[in-house]
């Protein structure tokens, strides 16, 4: 049978919330933390461990024997606790130890795929309460982290690291051909030659720096204390990405007859794009028809007008309000670049000092974006 769109929306809302939440709990556990520390306590003592976060109903419905403690937490209160058998349960932020020595006792019907005893109620529990929880393999001397239904190995900092500047490498390359799609795009724009084309190539690389940018953000919070570096190097690199990728949408979204689309059409037409696949993400004309243009044969071919945002938002100290007011005026870039100073005038907060800024900001955009492109 084929899923509803509702049921469909549920799934995707479900694997959002379990992301939300790993990477909530990948912050507790991240290199710094008192809690990542406890875990490489227990990894060197060869005891192993099971820690669930959080402490309820559900959970407590769980538990049989061991102590009620409540006290603060400590690395070295849950490196002498996990010595114990039984499990360590510990509030949800992490920062008290609610009972110790648990025998926990999930539904056995609950499936599972892990192996070993202590794996197999980590997973059942993490699914059955909806609460995250830690196994320490003695063996296997590896930390797992169960999320609903996800099991996530923890690594060392040195091999997220390697990971983090692969990726950092990735992205480097990709905002690179961003920069050039844009510079391009601008310059087609002061010319009137923008086509369909063009647009659904900027905004498909928009897209593919934001899921870099994503996956590199995920390494940041793993890293905790030891990813401040590369955080600083994610900032530098995504300035500006997310305005771009709005005042792309402001600007070419087909806006049923008014002048410029809103808010929510615009919030709306980004979150369609966000959930392509990586395999649609590839073909511009599926991204064209996500962006709501005609699903014509030459559909790409077809010229694409610019309302004038993303390149009024590059002229100095010019408020968003006034953005807004000479749009909403010309409706058109080219009508803008058009103007003359008496025009602009008629724009209400626009006066005299302003009209020249917009004049010769559009003016100086202009030279540059034709020089950069034929230079």
């Amino acid at each position: 049978m084929t899923p509803t769109v509702d049921q469909r929306k549920g799934v995707e809302q479900v694997v959002t919330d379990t992301g939300d939440k790993l990477r909530q709990t990948l912050a507790l556990v991240a290199p710094g933390t008192a809690l990542r520390d406890g875990l490489e306590r227990i990894l060197r003592g060869h005891t192993g461990g099971l820690i669930v976060f959080g402490y309820d109903a559900a959970v407590e419905a769980l538990c049989t024997g061991g102590f009620p403690l409540d006290v603060e937490f400590s690395s070295t209160s849950v490196r002498e606790l996990a010595k114990m058998d039984g499990a360590i349960v510990i509030s949800t932020d992490g920062q008290r130890i609610v009972r110790a020595g648990v025998h926990l006792m999930p539904d056995p019907n609950i499936p599972t795929e892990e192996s070993g005893t202590r794996h197999r109620t980590a997973e059942r529990v993490a699914k059955q309460t909806g609460h995250p929880v830690i196994s320490v393999s003695q063996s296997m001397n590896i930390i797992g982290l169960y999320v609903g239904g996800s099991r996530y190995l923890l690594h060392d900092s040195g091999t997220l690291l390697s990971r983090a500047n692969q990726a950092l490498a990735t992205l480097e390359r990709y905002r690179k051909r961003l920069d050039e799609v844009t510079t391009n795009l601008s310059a087609l724009e002061i010319e009137d030659l923008v086509l369909v084309r063009d647009v659904a190539a900027v905004v498909q690389r928009l897209e593919m720096v934001g899921r870099i940018a994503d996956e590199i953000a995920g390494y940041v919070v793993e890293l905790g204390s030891d990813g401040r570096l590369l955080a600083l190097q994610l900032e530098e690199l995504m300035a500006g990405v997310d305005t771009d990728r709005a005042l792309v949408a402001r600007d070419y979204l087909p806006a049923d007859g008014q002048n410029s689309p809103t808010t929510e059409q615009v919030t709306a037409a980004l979150a369609r794009v966000d959930e392509l696949s990586a395999t649609d993400l590839i073909d511009l004309a599926l991204i064209a028809r996500t962006l709501e243009y005609p699903a014509l044969g030459d559909a790409l071919d077809v010229p694409a007008t610019p309302r004038g945002y993303r390149l009024l938002s590059k002229v100095p100290r010019l408020p968003p309000v006034v953005v807004e007011r000479l749009v909403d005026h010309f409706a058109s870039l080219q009508k803008l670049l058009a103007a003359g100073i008496d025009e602009l005038l008629v724009v209400d907060g626009v006066g005299e000092t302003r009209a020249r800024n917009v004049r010769e900001g559009l003016s100086r955009l202009a030279e540059v974006s034709i020089a950069e492109r034929f230079g």
